[in-house]
């Protein structure tokens, strides 16, 4: 796994790369303190598996850096990785097109479980002021709606500070549940209609559908509330990563 971390505090920068390469075997980390060092970094270098972009950068605005990359490279996912933690920096990061926010204050550990839900193809935001209730016991039954519904779980990450709240009270259809489970990994409209077979307009029911159902009024907001909602520890290593599937 190769990581492209850019950040232009060189002490912040040397500890993050510390951590990062400590967090498992075969990761290479390569260090870049201006935005005009890593765009020579992904032009000249096409095999990174993902960038860590720090919001606040000498030569550029950070959103703006963002916004390049993410229409550059649309397959490579974008980690932000802030000293801010303001919900509004998560929201505009998010709808911005990063893949997630970590904010520096936090720990090795969610750090990794922050890089490992990214690199499954989910998508991480801190825990953030959304509201929260202790979830109860899940149910014994699988079938496989309560298995999709455990993969956007999977997919809607969250950490030790998060509880579960169970994705099964906000009663979706099957399909409904599949549109979720796309729109938590990022995917427009006209990808999510093109995967499951149908078309644009019936996707935008389904997504206002989801939206309703969550009480939130945008794919931003459905992404924070579900990633408050659900719990996941995951135990997977570094090796076993890969790209989100585009």
């Amino acid at each position: 796994m190769k990581v492209l971390l850019i950040d232009d505090h060189p002490l912040i920068l040397s500890a993050l790369q510390g951590v990062i390469t400590g967090l498992g075997e075969g990761i290479e980390m390569v260090g870049v303190e201006t935005a005009a060092e890593g765009r020579q970094c992904l032009q000249s270098q096409n095999d990174f598996d993902l960038v860590l972009l720090d919001l606040h950068l000498g030569d550029a605005d950070g959103f703006e850096v963002l916004r390049e990359f993410r229409a550059a490279y649309p397959a490579l996912p974008v980690v932000v990785i802030s000293a801010s933690d303001r919900a509004s920096d998560v929201i505009r990061s998010i709808d911005t097109g990063a893949m997630g926010f970590v904010p520096k204050r936090s720990s090795t550990e969610v750090l990794a479980q922050a890089l490992r839900l990214v690199m499954s193809g989910g998508i991480y935001v801190p825990p953030m002021s959304l509201g929260s209730e202790v979830a109860p016991p899940p149910s014994a039954a699988v079938s496989p709606q309560a298995a999709k519904l455990q993969q956007i779980s999977n997919l809607a990450t969250a950490n030790e500070y998060q509880v579960q709240t169970g994705l099964e009270s906000l009663s979706l259809t099957p399909r409904q549940t599949d549109v979720l489970a796309l729109l938590l990994q990022g995917k427009p409209n006209k990808i999510i209609a093109r995967e499951l077979g149908v078309s644009v307009e019936t996707i935008k029911d389904h997504v206002a559908a989801v939206l309703k159902a969550l009480g939130v009024s945008s794919r931003t907001q459905a992404v924070l509330a579900v990633s408050q909602m659900v719990q996941r520890q995951p135990d997977q290593s570094f090796s076993t990563f890969r790209h989100p599937v585009a």
